[in-house]
């Protein structure tokens, strides 16, 4: 069975892209998060992603440093740059990234256009269901049932 790539991953899940632009301020990030429930927001500029901002960056650069979140801007507290992988990448290239650079998000791109972000959780979710489906075809085969 061929591995899971970044693009099926983004597409079964849905590959909405949540974003914020550098000059908003943090409480504006955190209220957007918490709407779509999400972790994480791409920091766009001119239509291009240049960081991200996540529930982490907020604790580490707000919070802890006594920082008002409705008076910081996102690029104060943001992660410049980001990791990011092909389309065609699959699961465990994925997952030995985020684990190498110590990071929960990955953004997938296809060149320069951004096709959507996968976070730590998507990838378990992704894991767990193909060793599902692993399962029960094996399960399938034993029993006689093999399609």
């Amino acid at each position: 069975m061929a591995m899971t790539s970044a693009l099926e991953i983004i597409t079964n899940k849905g590959n909405e892209i949540w974003s914020i632009s550098a000059g908003e301020m943090v409480l504006e990030a955190l209220k957007r998060m918490a709407q779509h429930d999400i972790g994480a927001l791409i920091v766009m500029e001119d239509s291009k992603p240049i960081g991200l901002f996540t529930e982490r960056h907020y604790a580490r650069n707000v919070f802890l440093k006594g920082r008002s979140s409705p008076e910081t801007p996102v690029r104060d507290a943001m992660r410049e740059g980001f990791i990011h992988v092909r389309p065609d990448q699959d699961i465990d290239e994925c997952m030995a990234l985020m684990t190498r650079c110590k990071v929960r998000h990955l953004l997938v791109m296809d060149g320069d256009r951004l096709l959507g972000v996968l976070s730590i959780g998507d990838l378990v979710k992704s894991t767990i269901a193909d060793r599902e489906f692993t399962i029960e075809q094996l399960s399938n085969y034993i029993s006689g049932n093999a399609a």
